[in-house]
């Protein structure tokens, strides 16, 4: 557990800092919403390129990521269903539940993939990007189109925006690097390394400065159940799904990893886009990121 603490001290105490000076207005509102997209965009696809074409990943690898992950999603999704069920939430409110409980921080999720598992770990959780984004992007647009019925966007968007994702593009083009063995000439591996180490530090900062504290205020029973599947039921489902198909080690530490992680800041910018309950999903993402803090270690600890 002390190692656990110590991997992710740094963590969040960088999304706390994050936080810190956003409040006191350094350097500017302006820059914080630039830096994210820098990030987004310049920062992690050869991030994401250089570490898994470094990588040495058995082929078995990918079809049991593949398999826990995609079971992952539609295990929640018959959870959340399940719970909506018997809550009867208006569906506005039920969106903001669902993108809470099912959807994954990226930036914290890679920065704690490599503090606590290394390279080869930082690799894995990529691989598990590349396959769960594109599935979480679909299933959260069609819950939209169900439950809110709202800006129902075409499925030609939802394609041309998955496959413009910068994290999809360089989770697969590294993975694909990898796999073929090319290798980087040292040259190109001198340029990718420092781009890479600048990506994470940079990025856990601007998700502390885009927490919303005062979405929390709110706090209420779909704020509850949304952090409670999210950061404690969610690690369990997936620790049950890597038993059940028989893996174990570094595999389980990362599908562990990723169902622990607090949910994404960009589900905000979707309820807003798609009708859902921006106000309640504000304090879930601002909410789950701080207990996360907490919470992370032990489910790591418990299951992975």
């Amino acid at each position: 557990m002390d190692v656990l603490i110590q991997a992710l001290v740094p963590v969040f105490g960088l999304i706390l800092l994050g936080q810190f000076l956003r409040r006191i207005q350094f350097p500017g509102d302006g820059f914080w919403p630039m830096a994210e997209r820098f990030t987004y965009y310049v920062l992690f696809p050869p991030m994401l390129l250089y570490k898994l074409g470094s990588a040495h990943i058995p082929a078995s690898a990918y079809g049991d990521v593949a398999l826990i992950v995609v079971g992952m999603g539609l295990s929640m999704t018959l959870v959340l269903a399940l719970v909506q069920w018997f809550a009867r939430w208006p569906g506005p409110v039920f969106s903001s539940v669902y993108q809470g409980a099912i959807r994954f921080n990226t930036f914290v999720g890679l920065a704690s993939a490599g503090l606590l598992m290394g390279d080869d770990g930082l690799s894995l959780f990529a691989v598990a990007v590349a396959i769960n984004v594109p599935m979480l992007n679909l299933l959260c647009i069609l819950m939209f189109s169900v439950v809110v019925g709202q800006g129902r966007p075409k499925l030609s968007s939802v394609v041309r925006t998955i496959v413009t994702n910068p994290l999809i593009i360089g989770s697969v083009s590294g993975a694909l690097w990898g796999y073929l063995g090319i290798g980087f000439h040292p040259v190109f591996a001198r340029f990718l390394e420092p781009l890479s180490s600048m990506g994470l530090p940079l990025g856990l900062l601007t998700v502390g400065a885009g927490l919303q504290l005062k979405g929390m205020r709110s706090a209420s029973t779909p704020f509850l159940v949304s952090t409670a599947l999210k950061l404690v039921a969610f690690p369990f489902i997936a620790a049950g799904l890597a038993w059940w198909v028989g893996v174990e080690g570094l595999l389980l530490q990362v599908v562990v990893l990723l169902a622990a992680l607090p949910t994404a800041s960009s589900a905000y910018i979707l309820a807003r886009q798609l009708g859902g309950d921006a106000t309640l999903m504000a304090g879930i993402v601002s909410g789950q990121t701080l207990l996360a803090i907490f919470i992370m270690p032990l489910m790591l600890g418990l299951l992975g």
